[in-house]
């Protein structure tokens, strides 16, 4: 009698169908479970402090991002959704459900909104006037006006990066997952409650989605070294407001 040859997939179909066999029947076959971390980066297998210093790392060597989500901070909410580079930035914040775009090309920021939002400035008593003058407007921010680092501070790579890729308490990681159809591992904080980290495991080992500690917003991180062209606004679509923007 002949020896019967069996294919590569028919192999395979084989094989998976005798694991199941055996592990549904005795639990002993171990070699038949999956590896997760098979095909992957391999940071899935390292200590929860080397994922985390090798995704701080990826994310610095990174020249783009976009990060899109809420952070609470002084008990305030802002929605983002910010294309980020090292030399600028672009995108839009959300707050108190009045939004407005930010554009920073250098050291040259621009506030982009509705009448909405400057009519609320100066605590609600801004100028209608000045208001309409500025809507839908691009308006050059002083860089010694009190507005210029408070809204700079959405548009700065490093700095946003820094402050928000930060897990408190012990680390350790709590198992793998899934990002946008993107293998991960994660990485936790004081078990959770010092904020959760999701790791790319496939290609380099980016940040695709954070839990800030305390309840104060979730974020998740795409586009990871995409090209980013930013451009100064056209003069037709910008407005000089003068020495200093209203506060709001």
């Amino acid at each position: 009698m002949s020896a019967i040859s069996l294919g590569r997939t028919s192999r395979n179909a084989f094989t998976g169908a005798l694991c199941a066999l055996v592990v549904a029947g005795s639990g002993l076959l171990s070699g038949c479970a999956e590896d997760p971390d098979e095909g992957t980066n391999g940071v899935g297998k390292l200590p929860a402090e080397q994922i985390q210093k090798k995704a701080r790392a990826a994310a610095d060597a990174a020249d783009t991002v976009r990060l899109a989500g809420d952070v609470v901070t002084n008990g305030r909410t802002y929605r983002l959704d910010m294309r980020l580079s090292g030399d600028g930035a672009t995108g839009s914040v959300t707050t108190k459900g009045i939004a407005f775009a930010l554009l920073r090309v250098g050291e040259h920021l621009y506030v982009k909104a509705d009448a909405t939002f400057w009519s609320h400035a100066a605590d609600g008593s801004g100028d209608a006037n000045a208001a309409d003058k500025l809507d839908g407007k691009y308006v050059k921010v002083p860089q010694g006006d009190p507005a210029y680092q408070k809204f700079s501070g959405f548009t700065e790579k490093d700095v946003l990066l820094d402050g928000l890729l930060t897990l408190h308490g012990t680390l350790a990681t709590a198992g793998h997952a899934e990002q946008s159809g993107t293998r991960t591992i994660r990485v936790t904080g004081g078990g959770g409650s010092g904020g959760t980290l999701d790791v790319s495991l496939e290609g380099k080992p980016y940040p695709l989605r954070l839990e800030r500690a305390g309840d104060a917003g979730t974020l998740t991180f795409t586009s990871w070294g995409t090209p980013l062209t930013l451009t100064e606004p056209k003069n037709g679509e910008t407005v000089d407001y003068g020495k200093q923007l209203p506060t709001s």
